[in-house]
């Protein structure tokens, strides 16, 4: 069990992390505060994804290995002792100076999100009369998530980066990023006024909801290659291995309760294992190409002057559509780059917030829209 001077310790850090962005809002003119702070937590949070991804591709996922500090201390300085002296151990292991600091570093972010999301419910607490139940219920629902999202990013460390572990655990970031972005673009404050807006919504929930599912079953593919480092299980493209249909293993490759580089009987897994993982993310790519394409060829087809919103969106899905291609042929093609790993990585997150955007304008159908006009 962690000491309580250590959680003091690192309460302090997450205290003095989050009143560098509220200081920042605090002297911002325009919008509420409670406003620019749901905004600012999408921000952090879409940063606390791409950096959590620098953390597993530098490999520094156990550059403390311990939680919630490192080595029972609030930061690598502290531990340095016990830090070089593992890197004398072994200079290519998972412990290094470097590395336990870019882990700190990752831990520290999103212990300044938690904070910024106490204070969001505290706020919301603060508003109940002015805005009903509604935001601090929502406020409540976040909190919850990101302390599940904790406890899946302390079984990383302690589960020794068990690949359906840290899968999860990017899956869970993406879906707080995901709530974070509808909770802030909830107009709350406008709702508790007496003036009311219309809201057209012409584009089809039922498209814009199987672009969702297509889309996170396809981030849960890619980051089951990441976590089994398949990338280069296939290293040429468009074919594997010189194979437009290569040899397969599902069960093994899908096997998802073991351990990193293991199979389900403890075994080093194989060759064709890895390979299928790695195939299977880049056939379901394109199914998400054809669906995320034909929800943006509709969403297009809408757009208009009014609509202004809705096509700027439309511009950035098509966009990272095309940024995700490039760089997931580009990890493949020049041996799994970090700066390409990385984009290919924040093109997912910022699929999601762009997805999440254009719920705004998605209606699930004719009887509502008939309802809303009469």
């Amino acid at each position: 069990m962690p000491s309580f001077i250590l959680l003091l310790e690192l309460a302090c850090i997450a205290i003095v992390f989050a009143g560098l962005p509220l200081a920042y809002l605090w002297t911002r003119p325009g919008y509420s505060f409670f406003q620019k702070l749901n905004w600012v937590l999408v921000f952090m949070t879409f940063d606390l994804i791409v950096f959590g991804a620098f953390t597993r591709l530098t490999d520094s996922g156990l550059g403390c290995p311990d939680w919630p500090g490192c080595y029972g201390t609030s930061n690598p300085f502290h531990a340095l002792g016990e830090i070089r002296l593992a890197e004398s151990a072994l200079p290519t292991g998972p412990v290094t100076v470097i590395k336990a600091w870019i882990e700190m570093i990752h831990r520290y972010l999103a212990m300044t999100v938690g904070a910024l999301i106490l204070i969001q419910v505290g706020l919301a607490v603060s508003k109940v009369k002015a805005l009903g139940s509604a935001p601090l219920l929502g406020s409540l629902g976040l909190l919850l998530l990101v302390c599940i999202q904790g406890a899946f990013g302390a079984w990383t460390v302690t589960l020794k980066l068990q690949p359906i572990i840290v899968t999860i655990h990017l899956m869970l970031a993406l879906v707080l990023l995901a709530s974070l972005t509808a909770y802030a673009q909830q107009s709350w404050e406008t709702h508790s006024s007496t003036v009311h807006r219309l809201h057209i919504r012409p584009l089809s929930a039922k498209w814009l909801l199987a672009a969702f599912i297509v889309l996170f079953t396809q981030i849960f593919l890619g980051a089951w290659v990441s976590t089994n480092y398949a990338v280069l299980a296939c290293p040429d493209f468009p074919t594997c291995l010189g194979s437009a249909w290569p040899e397969t293993n599902w069960a093994e490759g899908f096997t998802l309760w073991r351990q990193l580089g293991q199979n389900a009987q403890g075994e080093f897994i194989s060759p064709l294992a890895l390979q299928t993982i790695h195939w299977a993310h880049r056939l379901f790519a394109v199914l998400v190409i054809l669906v995320l394409g034909t929800l943006a060829w509709k969403a297009g087809r809408l757009a208009t002057p009014v609509l202004s919103g809705l096509s700027r969106l439309v511009k950035l899905l098509i966009t990272l559509l095309v940024l995700q291609v490039l760089t997931g042929i580009s990890n493949v093609v020049f041996q799994w780059p970090l700066l390409a790993a990385l984009l290919h990585t924040a093109g997912s997150a910022a699929l999601v917030f762009c997805l999440v955007r254009m719920s705004n304008w998605a209606s699930w159908g004719s009887l509502k829209q008939k309802k809303m006009a009469s």
